[in-house]
């Protein structure tokens, strides 16, 4: 990234700070899932202003971090759009969600590498029969709207 914006490590302790001490479903570190996320854009092709955004995808819609932080952080807008296009409103209908996505440039691939770390087998494997079953259904859904079918 330019000098003026935050480097990919900068941006990757604010994340890592701003989800500290929060779990995921399996009740592993939620750093453990937005590393997955920013290493699975970098590996899909991403440019760093993806990989910031893989990082950030979860911040402002889990209350880690505003939407007035994201605006005047020193973040391409690239990054700052796809964070808010990743950014699922309360009540939103996951049509106008993955609307929303496909409209944003690069948020797609970054979403993409979320899809893949939430819908991991092994990852799945671990929670309780019913719960895997109702986000193995989620998954499904939001890859079959965003024409990503064919992928796991």
């Amino acid at each position: 990234m330019e000098d003026q914006y935050l480097s990919l490590s900068e941006v990757e302790a604010i994340a890592r700070r701003a989800h500290q001490g929060q779990v995921d479903k399996n009740g592993h570190p939620y750093g453990e899932h937005i590393a997955a996320v920013a290493r699975g854009t970098a590996v899909r092709g991403g440019s760093d202003a993806q990989i910031a955004a893989g990082w950030l995808h979860d911040t402002v819609e889990d209350d880690r971090l505003s939407r007035e932080w994201l605006a005047g952080a020193a973040l391409p807008r690239e990054t700052k759009a796809i964070v808010d296009a990743l950014t699922r409103r309360p009540d939103e209908p996951v049509e106008e969600y993955t609307a929303r996505i496909l409209g944003t440039p690069g948020a797609l691939l970054v979403k993409r590498a979320d899809l893949a770390h939430n819908s991991d087998p092994a990852r799945l494997a671990t929670l309780d029969p019913a719960t895997a079953e109702r986000l193995t259904a989620k998954y499904a859904r939001m890859r079959e709207l965003l024409g990503l079918t064919g992928e796991l």
